[in-house]
């Protein structure tokens, strides 16, 4: 247990530095090269759309999502960290809805029409999904009304959405191409792969994030499972 938690603590600074470089990468790309930010429906305002989603429905949802994997989390008053699961979650769909609202905008300023890439209906179905699980998680999981059959229902349909629209998000990154959405990723050779750096870090992100969330050894156990646990220890220890 002390080695899986020390093993698990190594691989979740990892995945934070990961993250932070992730919105470090997007957002300096965005201002070396494409020119900066502004609010105006302008191609600087399309500038916000890749930070906001990347650092939305990429960086913060990543983290929301392993958050009950934390094991000093797993001593502490699950209903709190549900609230701190959810306020995240929230944050990652604003930033998403953001992004996707500086992308119209542009759109419609330069008259360019919506969702005619992959990308774009890639982006716009995770968003969706990524909508209608976070409400179904506050009605199913903080609602006081709740059922608790409902609840033991729900939650492994929760557990599969939450990575199905994790992988999308990622998948939404990575499948813009250089005729997706204006202004085009430039001949520059620093640019391309600087650009090409970011994918790769988004890429290993995901990876680390995934490798979490598959891990086991690693999930919440609801009271009276714990004794489960300390038993596969020792049956490993003794084999």
């Amino acid at each position: 247990m002390i080695s899986s938690s020390v093993l698990f603590y190594g691989i979740y600074v990892l995945c934070l530095c990961l993250g932070l470089l992730c919105v470090v990468f997007v957002s300096y790309w965005n201002i070396e090269w494409r020119g900066g930010f502004a609010w105006d429906a302008s191609f600087l305002q399309f500038n916000w759309h890749p930070v906001l989603m990347v650092t939305g429905l990429v960086v913060l949802y990543g983290n929301a999502a392993i958050l009950y994997r934390i094991p000093f989390t797993w001593s502490q008053r699950k209903q709190c960290w549900k609230l701190v699961h959810a306020a995240l979650l929230l944050s990652s769909l604003f930033l998403s809805i953001l992004g996707l609202c500086a992308v119209f905008d542009f759109h419609t300023g330069y008259h360019i029409p919506n969702l005619y890439s992959l990308h774009s209906w890639v982006g716009i179905c995770t968003v969706v999904l990524f909508t209608v699980q976070w409400v179904l998680g506050l009605v199913g999981f903080l609602s006081p009304c709740s059922p608790l059959g409902f609840r033991k229902l729900l939650k492994p349909v929760h557990a599969w959405m939450g990575m199905a629209i994790f992988i999308l998000s990622l998948a939404s990154c990575l499948s813009v191409t250089r005729n997706a959405d204006p202004p085009p990723i430039s001949t520059n050779y620093i640019e391309a792969l600087f650009a090409n750096f970011l994918g790769v870090l988004i890429v290993a992100f995901g990876l680390v994030v995934l490798g979490i969330l598959s891990n086991q050894r690693w999930n919440r156990l609801e009271p009276g499972q714990e004794s489960s646990r300390v038993s596969m220890v020792l049956s490993a220890v003794k084999s």
